[in-house]
């Protein structure tokens, strides 16, 4: 199983060249085209053939129609025509969904699952455990809002902790990264800061994001700033046992917590029981 590098997730549409062609050159860790919302059903088969142009600096990702969808099959013709980095398969509701797409995937291509439902979220346990392709669980704030009655208007407002801790349980317990949904109000860059960081809080490697101006402070909020940093290398410095470390009692357990900081900061260190 592959973990890439997945701060910031930028969507962009697949019918709109313009955003594909700036996509290309953003600092976002991965692009997502779309093809399944941000598409209308008249345009689906153009987005299609746009596949073509996209690109990315980082992980390039093709977001999919939903199982069961028309469109479905041929969205995944077109993956295996333009060989993506990773498919997103959106509204995953079980095990078998999964299945049916990692099936069908070429061999090298991972997959991304989107949980976006009440039914979802009560199947993600062995929606992530399902072996193959499988890298990332990604909450979608939206459609999950739509599916309990959630009385917002503001893809990304309103109160999930329950179902984002659930996802991001789920994805640990299989070697899976957990990934945020996107915080729409483009106007609101405080309120997207609390929205990465409550995220960050609960486990999560990135954010989906959905304009350009997004995405560095989002890459802020799940990068280590340099003083965490170095305390994290001070504490796997600390000898064995229990110690003392910048007034903080320290052991083992704390080590792991460090560790676990660095490999944010793209430090792999092993820590010795």
């Amino acid at each position: 199983m592959a973990t890439r590098p997945r701060r910031t997730c930028l969507t962009v549409p697949a019918s709109i060249a313009k955003m594909l062609a700036k996509a290309a050159e953003l600092p976002a860790d991965e692009v997502v085209v779309d093809l399944e919302d941000g598409v209308a059903p008249a345009d689906k088969e153009a987005a299609r053939e746009a596949l073509d142009g996209a690109a990315a600096l980082g992980t390039l990702a093709v977001r999919i129609n939903g199982v069961g969808t028309p469109w479905w099959q041929d969205d995944l013709a077109a993956v295996a025509a333009r060989r993506p980095d990773v498919v997103v398969l959106p509204k995953a509701e079980s095990a078998a969904h999964v299945r049916a797409v990692a099936e069908l995937l070429p061999q090298g291509i991972g997959l991304e699952v989107q949980i976006e439902t009440a039914r979802g979220l009560v199947e993600v346990e062995s929606i992530a455990a399902v072996s193959g392709p499988l890298e990332t669980l990604v909450f979608g704030p939206g459609d999950f809002a739509a599916s309990m009655g959630i009385p917002v208007l503001t893809i990304g407002s309103g109160t999930f902790d329950y179902a984002m801790a659930r996802i991001s349980v789920a994805a640990r317990a299989h070697g899976l990264q957990p990934v945020d949904g996107p915080y729409a109000d483009l106007r609101d860059l405080d309120g997207l800061r609390r929205s990465a960081a409550a995220a960050l809080a609960l486990g999560y490697d990135g954010k989906w994001v959905v304009h350009p101006e997004q995405i560095e402070p989002v890459n802020a909020i799940f990068s280590p700033s340099g003083d965490e940093v170095d305390r994290a290398r001070r504490i796997l410095a600390a000898g064995a046992g229990a110690s003392v470390v910048d007034g903080d009692m320290v052991d083992v357990a704390t080590k792991r917590m460090a560790a676990a900081v660095l490999a944010r900061a793209g430090e792999r260190v092993t820590v010795v029981e």
